[in-house]
């Protein structure tokens, strides 16, 4: 599957303007990712799975990443991406624990990048690009900021890596500097 076949499929199944940016930014970050450790020449996998993660979450909400493993199989895609996207949905709609470095990353960053774009919306430059870590970090502590981002699961991520918080946070905020520009492009 191709980048621009995964939009499509992603579009298929959203219209609201806020999944496909998030969708878009977790592909970049994911991409970013996997050249940063080490997956370069896996790095377009890891970019379609962090686009279709939610394929399925703006039309079915309460079946978040099982319906998506529908709708994958009867498109006839890879199971290894099949697994990789519903994965991040371990220990709340399903049971399909993160095992691949990219599922692991995937689950630390889905929600983490929903933190850092709503403390970017707050800045009077609307960029990340300004963001420090420090103030990041202030963000993330704050429980009632961005609450609908659930810091146990970014915690459980954590774990999963083997990282410390700081490293997450400092990687995926420079992830989402250096592909911001990306991010803002059309499809």
């Amino acid at each position: 599957m191709t980048y621009e076949e995964a939009w499509a499929l992603l579009c298929e199944y959203n219209r609201e303007p806020f999944h496909l940016q998030h969708a878009k930014t977790v592909a970049y970050v994911m991409e970013w990712y996997a050249q940063k450790l080490g997956y370069g020449q896996n790095a377009e996998f890891w970019k379609i799975v962090g686009l279709l993660h939610d394929l399925d979450f703006e039309q079915f909400p309460k079946e978040h990443c099982i319906k998506s493993q529908q709708i994958m199989k009867e498109k006839g895609i890879d199971p290894a991406m099949i697994h990789a996207t519903a994965s991040h949905g371990y220990g709340m709609t399903v049971d399909i624990k993160p095992e691949h470095e990219m599922e692991k990353v995937l689950y630390a960053v889905d929600e983490l990048t929903g933190l850092i774009n709503a403390a970017t919306l707050m800045r009077p430059s609307k960029s990340c690009q300004d963001m420090e870590l420090k103030s990041l970090k202030k963000k993330y502590k704050t429980s009632s900021f961005a609450a609908g981002c659930s810091r146990e699961v970014i915690t459980n991520g954590v774990e999963m890596l083997g990282w410390d918080l700081d490293r997450l946070l400092s990687d995926t905020l420079e992830a989402m500097k250096e592909t911001e520009e990306k991010i803002k492009e059309p499809q």
